[in-house]
């Protein structure tokens, strides 16, 4: 192992770089699939006739398939039919893709676990559906909701790397590239990147612990 040689300043840039596209990617993806899970859980959630039934087929169709294949799917699949994107849109579509299905599943379990005493209670003082859902229920479900969405962010973020198999200029990928040019550096450059992707979801872990404490 040669940790002098793969831990040059060329090296760490790279890298970073790299860590940069990682970041890039997540980021997007994670506002993104929030969003559109927001508005797919709260149809599923509110039984809008026919639509959160179709949503109900997509989200489990989604959940069901290994994300690595909506991936590739994503990149060579949708050429075909003249739908050709960058390596980083493509990843952002793919990832945003899986990650509302699986977040839409976190947000519609969060609004149906606020008890159904408090929803009739709103209705009977005068509110809306939607007054009800504003106001009661959706502050408090997402204070239950922030632990395992953070959670998913985090998984978000590790599955970043499964882009590398369209050859997204990722961590991963910068740091496949540096250890094929010397078997000596595999083992410095997996434990350099695992710190990385350690620093930031065990930050984003202590974030989640904090505000699950403070209730915010």
């Amino acid at each position: 192992m040669d940790f002098a040689g793969a831990y040059t300043w060329v090296n760490i840039k790279f890298l970073l770089e790299g860590f940069g596209v990682t970041l890039q990617v997540a980021f997007f993806a994670i506002i993104l699939s929030f969003f559109i899970a927001g508005a797919v859980g709260t149809v599923r959630y509110a039984k809008v006739p026919i639509l959160s039934q179709v949503f109900a087929v997509l989200v489990e169709t989604i959940r069901n398939l290994p994300l690595l294949l909506i991936i590739l799917f994503t990149f060579f699949a949708l050429p075909e039919i003249g739908i050709s994107m960058e390596k980083i849109p493509a990843a952002i579509v793919a990832l945003t893709i899986f990650e509302a299905a699986m977040i839409s599943e976190i947000i519609r379990s969060g609004l149906n676990s606020i008890d159904k005493g408090q929803i009739e209670a709103g209705r009977s003082s005068g509110l809306s559906n939607f007054q009800t859902l504003r106001y009661i229920v959706l502050p408090q479900a997402l204070r239950r909701m922030v632990p395992p969405l953070v959670s998913q962010f985090i998984s978000l973020l590790k599955d970043t790397s499964l882009c590398v198999i369209i050859s997204l200029p990722e961590l991963t990928h910068h740091a496949q590239v540096i250890y094929g040019q010397n078997s000596g550096y595999l083992a410095p450059i997996l434990l350099f990147i695992a710190f990385m992707y350690f620093a930031v979801n065990y930050t984003l872990s202590v974030i989640s612990r904090r505000l699950e404490v403070k209730k915010i």
